[in-house]
């Protein structure tokens, strides 16, 4: 599992973990069942508290991302895709939320944003 923490990130360091595990889960890099580190483990390989860890499994958890298994660990949950297709469309709604207000800001026309939107999602 990899995860690459930023100290000039605005986020804190557990919402950066959560959201690193959770990208991975849809993504498919992490399986359902899959084990995850120990929240002690996973601390150590990060440097930083096992509290910190321990809320961001706390909040995948509650989202239902991860299931803990008292005396065994932290283990991917079974994922419906509708769920994480709508969980992957709510991050992309919030990038293109801030986009557009960054857009109106610069005064840049709707048209120019299809424009650009288009040209970004083909990859051109």
């Amino acid at each position: 599992m990899d995860i690459i923490l930023s100290n000039s990130s605005g986020k804190p360091i557990y919402e950066q973990i959560a959201d690193q595990v959770k990208e991975q889960i849809m993504t498919g890099a992490l399986a359902a069942g899959e084990a995850l580190p120990s929240m002690r483990l996973l601390a150590q390989s990060l440097r930083v508290s096992v509290i910190t860890t321990k809320r961001a499994y706390e909040e995948l958890e509650r989202e239902g991302f991860l299931e803990n298994v008292p005396g065994k660990g932290c283990f991917v949950a079974p994922q419906n895709r509708e769920f994480l297709r709508e969980a992957q469309l709510r991050r992309v709604e919030e990038r293109l939320a801030q986009a557009v207000d960054e857009a109106r800001k610069g005064g840049f026309p709707l048209e120019e944003l299809h424009e650009l939107l288009d040209i970004l999602y083909r990859g051109e």
